[in-house]
C-alpha cells in the first residue's frame, strides 16, 4: 500500500516536471498541424482489458485510413505496423515519435492505473486480437511507457522474439529490475534525440 502510494506520488512528480515541455509540444502541434493535440486509441492492457491510451498526435488527419494503402511498406514483423519514415508524419510529429516525446501523455495513463512506467508496450486492439494464445501471456501485467524490448531494437528483430521478451519480463518484473531499465533508457533516449537532430540538420 505504501509502495503504491509512493509510486503514484513519483508519477505525479514526473507529470509536474514535464508539464512545461508538454505545453511547448502542445503549442508546436497546434502551430504545425492544428487540433487535436492528443491522439487517443484503444489499446489492450492487463488481463486483456481495453483502455484508451493517450499520445501527442504525430500524424496528419485521417492517417488511420491510409494505413492499408501503406501495408506493403510495413517494416515490422508480425501483426504490428511500423514505418520508420512514415509519410503520414507531420513535420513536428516525426521528431516527437522518433525521440519518444509523443509518449509523455501516457504518464496520465499510469496515474489512472491503466499502465506502468515500465512494461510491455500496449498493442492496438486490432493487433492484439491477432496474437497467438501463448503471446497473450504478456498481458499478465500492466503495459508500460518504457519497454525493455525497445532497448534491443525490437522493430528490426522477429516479432516472436519481441513477444518472448515481454513474457520473460512479466515473469521477472521487480522494482530493482525496472530501475535498471530506467537507467539504461536515459542514455538511449539521449542517443535518439541527438540522432534525430543530426538527421534534421
Amino acid at each position: 500500500m505504501i509502495v503504491s502510494f509512493l509510486y503514484h506520488i513519483f508519477v505525479f512528480f514526473l507529470i509536474v516536471m514535464t508539464l512545461p515541455l508538454q505545453i511547448v509540444i502542445s503549442i508546436l502541434i497546434v502551430i504545425s498541424s492544428g487540433l487535436p493535440i492528443l491522439f487517443k486509441q484503444i489499446r489492450i492492457g492487463k488481463k486483456n482489458k481495453p483502455f484508451i491510451m493517450y499520445k501527442f498526435r504525430t500524424m496528419a488527419h485521417g492517417s488511420d485510413k491510409l494505413q492499408k494503402r501503406l501495408q506493403k511498406h510495413n517494416e515490422a514483423d508480425g501483426p504490428v505496423f511500423k514505418i520508420h519514415n512514415d509519410p503520414r508524419y507531420t513535420k513536428a510529429g516525426k521528431f516527437l515519435s522518433h525521440t519518444g516525446m509523443d509518449e509523455l501523455p501516457q504518464l496520465w495513463n499510469v496515474l489512472k492505473g491503466d499502465m506502468a512506467l515500465i512494461g510491455p508496450r500496449p498493442l492496438p486492439l486490432e493487433e492484439a486480437c491477432r496474437l497467438a494464445k501463448w503471446q497473450k501471456r504478456r498481458h499478465t501485467i500492466k503495459p508500460g511507457i518504457i519497454s525493455p524490448w525497445v532497448l534491443n531494437g525490437y522493430h528490426s528483430r522477429p516479432f516472436s522474439e519481441w513477444m518472448k521478451s515481454d513474457i520473460t519480463y512479466a515473469k521477472q518484473k521487480s522494482l530493482r529490475y525496472d530501475a535498471g531499465v530506467c537507467f539504461q533508457m536515459i542514455p538511449y533516449l539521449g542517443k535518439l534525440f541527438i540522432q534525430e537532430i543530426r538527421e534534421d540538420v
